[in-house]
């Protein structure tokens, strides 16, 4: 007990900002929650933080941007927590390092003066940016009326389309990968190999760390297990894959195979997008409805705009991609593509600065631990 007073007052001590400290407060206030979880060891068994964090005695920058991306948020470690709120100590593992997971966004981004984004990617921003570019769609398309054949193109020929989406995805691509690959820089030396890449492809697969540690699942409203986070995660993580292979496959049949869309229902292009369809409604749907329901306590409120932004147009998007096989020889088709497209080109100017990118962070954050699992043994 004379040992864990001693890091508290040495953690206390730092997070008031001793001279040359390079952390501010919300690093601080996750090495102080640390060097209490290192002396304790209660939850070394929840999750992939707990055995990398004793691994270390102390816990510099990179440790904690490192470790806070590794963290899944998953709120079992609050509840196990001897050291939660009320006590004096006050360890709130979650909401430590949520804040510090935004922080990394804000710190790695590329260009670096969009990073400020990340604070304002939220909910009423990402609707304006949807209607604001459906609009701008819908008049492109009055300029240029069209009597409705069943072809999307007839409404926005593939050219226009191609020179309006292919800069933003590829740039969109660029700014994650830049990002990330600042991110890895700071927080590991070493160069991965094939079997950590292989560790950390089946803990980003299979969702691993979403178990509790213990197989039961996360804790959400209040102390009682739930899988259905991991579940909703599932959804959303194969719907946007498969969404993601029905749009390189109907590439492929455009230029490789000189076959122009339309497609038939039956096609697999249009099966694939229906599939990534229904896993994007209710993956997103899901996860924003245990979203409402989450405890203030498991993770940062002040993010939750941004987290709502991303489901927002998850879920926009999805909904009106299903549609437009259905509506193909309706009058409304045309406005229904321009909101569809509307929708999509905002979900693509976000993906780097909003909530996407944490996918990708601890993806990476999940490769170190890979290589340090097979260092230690």
């Amino acid at each position: 007990m004379q040992q864990l007073t001693r890091l508290i007052d040495e953690a206390q001590q730092l997070a008031a900002g001793q001279p040359g400290s390079l952390l501010d407060k919300a690093e601080a206030e996750v090495a102080r929650d640390l060097q209490i979880c290192n002396a304790c060891r209660y939850c070394e068994g929840f999750c992939a933080v707990f055995p990398a964090m004793t691994q270390r005695l102390e816990f510099g920058q990179a440790d904690i941007h490192y470790l806070a991306n590794l963290c899944h948020n998953c709120g079992a470690c609050l509840h196990a927590c001897q050291y939660a709120p009320p006590h004096e100590f006050a360890v709130n593992i979650p909401k430590a390092m949520a804040q510090v997971r935004q922080q990394s966004y804000t710190r790695f981004a590329w260009p670096g003066a969009l990073g400020r984004l990340y604070h304002h990617a939220g909910l009423t921003v990402a609707l304006a940016l949807a209607v604001s570019l459906a609009l701008f769609l819908l008049l492109l398309q009055a300029v240029a009326p069209t009597v409705n054949s069943g072809n999307f193109y007839d409404y926005f020929p593939h050219h226009l389309l191609a020179g309006l989406f292919g800069p933003v995805f590829g740039f969109a691509v660029l700014a994650l990968g830049m990002g990330v690959r600042r991110f890895w820089r700071d927080i590991s030396p070493q160069a991965p190999d094939v079997p950590a890449v292989l560790d950390a492809g089946h803990a980003v697969a299979t969702l691993k760390y979403l178990d509790g540690g213990h197989g039961q699942g996360c804790n959400n409203a209040d102390d009682a297990y739930t899988l259905w986070r991991r579940r909703f995660h599932h959804f959303t993580f194969y719907g946007f894959l498969s969404c993601f292979a029905a749009t390189i496959v109907a590439t492929g049949y455009h230029y490789l195979l000189g076959l122009p869309a339309p497609y038939a229902l039956n096609s697999l292009p249009v099966l694939l997008g229906i599939a990534g369809g229904i896993g994007l409604l209710i993956g997103p749907a899901g996860l924003l409805w245990l979203n409402l329901q989450r405890d203030p306590q498991h993770g940062d409120v002040q993010q939750r705009p941004m987290d709502r932004g991303f489901i927002a147009l998850l879920l926009l998007t999805s909904a009106s991609g299903l549609l437009l096989p259905f509506a193909r020889h309706s009058h409304v088709l045309g406005s229904l593509l321009a909101v569809h497209l509307g929708v999509v080109m905002a979900l693509f100017l976000t993906l780097p600065y909003g909530k996407f990118a944490h996918g990708i962070f601890r993806s990476a954050a999940l490769l170190k631990w890979a290589i340090e699992k097979r260092q230690r043994r």
